[in-house]
């Protein structure tokens, strides 16, 4: 046997040793795991479809999705059932009880549930997702953004918004509108003065990208399969794995447009903080502001290490609340205006109050806590439809 066979024998030994290791860990992952969790919860009388290899519960989720839509719905708002009829059938299953205790998370086994991989191209790692102490920082530099007195200064930069938008609506009495359309615009303008303190055309910009972003990333998903966030958090990464290993040999267009967006999305964010910097070196500004792109950069030069935060820490907080911030309120005022619309009733109330309190002065901070009613109406908005419809955790540990 000459070295070449010894070689050749070493080579393939090796390669059926990696394959069987893989091939274990894939069954002790995704099969040996799931089901070993499935006899635990049936044994506390949790019972739920069966589990079936890689593919989880997919088709029962499927089914309970597509059944609802494809029947016509009555003006209601009881919309729950046919938003998310998964999540509603396992919510009448189950004992209340248990997702008390699930969202409490009093002992920290029921942390964050990590989002698809590929979602965080969208958000990073920012405030939203964070957890433990990089939360806390974050959370503080929030708070300091917005706590009440930094809000009331940007009741000026709120009402110019909300003018001009009004302005623009002047020619179209009579007509047709897509408020939500018009609301994202709104949202844009509002969050890039008052937050960032950049331009409209500049926040339109960041906020077009991210659009477009959050729409490739959603095909993507569908690709693989992420049907709804509370899928199999396993199969996520399972597919999600064997994905880029193909894309380091070949690459979809979606997957290099998405790519190409977060590279394009980093660096209009970089072009606003060098401007930022910029006015402070060379005397424009005599700091980097207070509004929450000024905190966010005073956290990145920071010399001590328990504040700093990372460059990519800034960009992925300033996309947090470029786009939740931004989908969270266009949907609360489209949501608002529609039920006011219908409710003609409530909506002579709250133009009532609103008249009483304001005449014809420009709201201002101190009389906006006395508006009662509008407040009413915005608590209804929220509870029939909350921009953010469910919130997930996973089990860090055996309870």
């Amino acid at each position: 046997m000459n070295d070449m066979e010894k070689l050749l024998i070493l080579l393939t030994t090796c390669f059926f040793l990696y394959f069987l290791i893989a091939l274990l860990k894939v069954l002790y992952e995704y099969w040996w795991i799931p089901l070993r969790i499935q006899n635990i919860l049936r044994s506390q009388g949790v019972k739920g479809p069966p589990y079936r290899f890689i593919h989880g519960n997919n088709k029962e989720v499927t089914k309970l999705i597509k059944e609802p839509l494809s029947k016509p719905m009555a003006f209601t708002h009881d919309i729950f059932p046919r938003a998310m009829p998964h999540v509603y059938s396992w919510i009448n299953r189950y004992e209340p009880e248990i997702v008390i205790e699930v969202l409490k998370n009093s002992e920290k086994a029921f942390p964050k549930r990590k989002p698809p991989i590929y979602n965080r191209r969208l958000l990073g790692d920012g405030l939203i997702l964070a957890e433990g102490e990089k939360w806390v920082k974050q959370r503080k530099l929030a708070n300091y953004a917005f706590h009440g007195e930094s809000l009331k200064n940007m009741t000026p930069e709120v009402i110019a918004s909300v003018e001009t938008m009004l302005e623009k609506w002047k020619g179209q009495e009579g007509k047709e509108m897509e408020v939500f359309k018009e609301f994202r615009l709104l949202t844009s303008e509002v969050i890039s003065r008052t937050a960032f303190g950049s331009s409209y055309l500049e926040g339109e910009k960041i906020f077009d990208l991210l659009l477009n972003l959050s729409t490739i990333l959603a095909v993507i998903g569908l690709r693989l399969g992420f049907l709804s966030s509370e899928q199999d958090q396993e199969q996520e990464y399972a597919m999600t794995g064997i994905t880029n290993a193909i894309n380091k040999l070949w690459k979809s267009a979606d997957d290099i447009e998405s790519e190409k967006l977060e590279k394009e999305i980093q660096e209009s964010v970089m072009e606003i903080v060098k401007k930022r910097e910029d006015k402070v070196k060379s005397g424009e500004a005599d700091n980097l502001g207070s509004d929450f792109l000024g905190l966010l950069l005073n956290a990145y030069n920071d010399v001590d290490e328990k504040n700093k935060i990372s460059l990519d820490d800034l960009v992925d907080e300033w996309k947090t609340f470029y786009f939740a911030g931004q989908e969270t309120t266009n949907s609360l005022l489209a949501w608002t205006v529609l039920l006011l619309a219908v409710h003609r009733d409530w909506q002579e109330k709250a133009r009532r109050e609103v008249i009483e309190i304001f005449g014809n002065q420009n709201p201002n901070s101190e009389c906006i806590a006395k508006l009662k009613t509008v407040t009413m109406v915005v608590n209804e908005t929220l509870r029939l439809y909350p921009p953010v419809n469910i919130t997930t955790r996973r089990a860090e540990r055996a309870v």
